[in-house]
């Protein structure tokens, strides 16, 4: 599984977030945040956002969707949806 990473995107102040989770590091994970708020931003949307930041979904992988509240343990809480995908560097695969 070297070389693979997990991209996830929320919503923060009415916006889309997408990054990629690079842990045991100090480097800053690689984001972007899309221009528009509301709808979620469409598959190509985010694979091009990837993309841009040097990433590609890897095969087979789907985009998986996890519901959480903004306030913990409060269930009249607003809903947050997280969504999360494997991915792995487009440079690594180019080499």
């Amino acid at each position: 599984m070297a070389g693979e990473f997990t991209a996830q995107m929320s919503t923060r102040r009415g916006r889309w977030h997408l990054y990629v989770v690079l842990l045991n590091t100090t480097a800053r994970w690689p984001e972007c945040t899309f221009d528009r708020g509301g709808p979620v931003p469409t598959l190509t949307d985010r694979v091009n956002a990837l993309a841009n930041l040097g990433f590609e979904p890897v095969p087979d992988a789907e985009w998986q969707w996890t519901e959480d509240s903004e306030t913990p343990f409060d269930p009249s809480s607003p809903v947050l949806l997280i969504a999360e995908i494997r991915v792995r560097s487009r440079a690594e695969v180019s080499a």
